[in-house]
């Protein structure tokens, strides 16, 4: 699994914007310790990896846009959960994550949306594709089902789900 943002000259079709779930989310982040910071339209947002619309992440601060998707806002805080606290202090933009943890962090943003009232596991498997996400077996949906094994297990042995 590795994640690819779409970059032809298409535009990437409309994925799920977090803004419906705000109220959940910031409490559902709050039990792992993040915070939600809002960011004005039209300001870049700090911390963001891909730029656009896409999370920033800073610390504890998960810095969104009222157009950021919310697989976006879900992939990078769990990036925040699944690191330990050394990089959690000097976290910044780049959550510096290696191959086992990306796919831990794509299998728990699945999970993590299914506690979201109105969302769903299809809701984000859908979204991660339509955005670009690449799988080995073609889909988000092929990948949980079949391929993240490693990725329970990751999570399991670090007591995350």
């Amino acid at each position: 699994m590795t994640a690819i943002k779409n970059t032809q000259d298409e535009p990437t079709p409309v994925v799920t914007c977090w803004r419906p779930y705000a109220q959940a989310l910031a409490t559902l982040l709050a039990s792992y310790g993040l915070q939600i910071e809002p960011v004005a339209s039209g300001q870049n947002i700090p911390g963001s990896y891909w730029g656009d619309s896409e999370a920033g992440l800073i610390g504890n601060r998960l810095l969104l846009r009222a157009d950021t998707p919310l697989h976006s806002a879900l992939h990078e805080a769990c990036h925040y959960i699944c690191m330990d606290e050394q990089r959690r202090v000097a976290l910044h933009t780049d959550a510096a994550g290696d191959y086992d943890e990306e796919n831990a962090v794509c299998y728990l943003q699945i999970l993590l949306a299914e506690q979201l009232p109105g969302c769903s596991r299809a809701q984000m498997f859908a979204d991660m594709d339509n955005w670009g996400y690449s799988f080995r077996l073609g889909s988000a949906q092929a990948w949980f089902e079949q391929d993240a094994d490693d990725a329970r297990a990751w999570l399991h042995g670090r007591d995350l789900v």
